[in-house]
């Protein structure tokens, strides 16, 4: 019964300070400039492969020879899941007029599992000429590791009858770690653009009367591994399209009456509505409320996208009416504003439906 007290009281308390409390939250939809940044006159697109698969261990049994032997083919088919992927994604949208996968080079590293080191700017720029390419993508690295875990255990398989039966035998768990890192070449200034490295993990299992049948039952491993590289690949070429999200404001509810009604006419959609009772508190002879409505005006502009005259009335906030709030705000709107100039310069080159 005490218990049961304490958690309504607890309750009560949150809806009390919920209540209470002096802003609210909003949500709204903003779009970001992409991670990695491509020029309006970048419209070709090389793509290159430098990882080859990793030299195995010396073989000490049939369990890993299977695994070593496999491990080879997942580096190799893998990588090139990757590949097209990442070709598969630029080529959507028709931002470029050119995307192509060059095989016929000499540029290949021992997959290590880490970066090597970059390619020298001569190469780059000899095979970007070569193949009529603006930009080079490169696969630097690919790399699978599988650490198999057995467990003793009763399986189930078919006798000599073809009825399942349950044996003393052996089950197997492969988790295997996918570890990928590309780079983006650009020849002109001799800049990388973009250096990036991901692990993803994939676990498969098996069962079966002895650890090599556990091992050879182990279903859909090899798919699992190209069909994450091939989501890599295409993860990747996204991050060089602009990214769409929702970022949260919290706004001011209380001070006087109009702050009130102001948020029932947010809450209903109607922000212009909001935004004419806040305005009508700019000038109030308080002047931590003045402060909330300067501080809500720059963020109904932010809504409408006026991005410089949210700066203007979130600066006055701060600096006129001490809304200690306001000084992080301006900080996000001056971060938004050096994006929409990037973005804006992405847009010019993206054909959108």
């Amino acid at each position: 019964m005490k218990n049961l007290f304490q958690l309504f009281t607890l309750i009560a308390l949150l809806l009390f300070l919920g209540a209470c409390s002096a802003t609210n939250r909003l949500t709204m939809g903003v779009t970001e400039p992409a991670r990695i940044p491509l020029d309006s006159d970048i419209t070709k697109i090389g793509i290159i492969n430098r990882s080859i698969p990793s030299e195995g261990n010396k073989v000490v049994d049939e369990i890993d020879k299977i695994l070593s032997l496999e491990g080879k083919n997942l580096d190799k088919e893998g990588a090139e899941a990757a590949i097209r992927g990442l070709a598969d994604e630029l080529t959507r949208g028709e931002r470029f007029d050119k995307v192509e996968i060059i095989t016929a080079i000499d540029s290949q590293r021992k997959g290590l599992g880490v970066f090597p080191a970059a390619l020298p700017w001569d190469t780059v720029e000899q095979i970007c000429k070569e193949y009529d390419v603006d930009i080079l993508f490169s696969l630097e690295f690919y790399d699978t590791d599988t650490a198999a875990d057995y467990e003793l255990s009763m399986v189930t398989i078919p006798n000599n009858l073809g009825i399942d039966a349950k044996v003393p035998g052996h089950k197997v768990q492969l988790n295997t770690v996918i570890k990928n890192g590309w780079r983006v070449y650009d020849p002109v200034g001799s800049a990388l653009l973009d250096e990036y490295v991901s692990k993803n993990y994939l676990t498969s299992r098996g069962a079966g009367i002895n650890p090599v049948k556990a091992i050879k039952a182990v279903i859909g491993r090899k798919e699992g591994v190209q069909e994450i590289s091939s989501n890599l690949g295409n993860q990747y070429g996204l991050q060089t399209k602009p990214l769409r999200r929702r970022v949260a404001r919290d706004y001011f509810v209380r001070g006087t009456d109009n702050f009130s009604i102001a948020r029932r006419r947010a809450q209903t959609g109607d922000w212009n509505g909001a935004a004419d009772l806040w305005e009508r508190e700019i000038n109030h002879p308080k002047m931590k409320v003045a402060g909330r409505a300067y501080y809500n005006m720059a963020i109904i502009n932010e809504i409408n996208g006026n991005l410089e005259k949210a700066i203007e009335w979130a600066s006055k906030a701060y600096s006129d009416y001490g809304n200690n709030m306001a000084l992080g705000y301006v900080n996000i709107l001056k971060r938004r504003v050096v994006d929409q100039r990037q973005l804006n310069n992405q847009l010019s080159s993206l054909n959108f439906d």
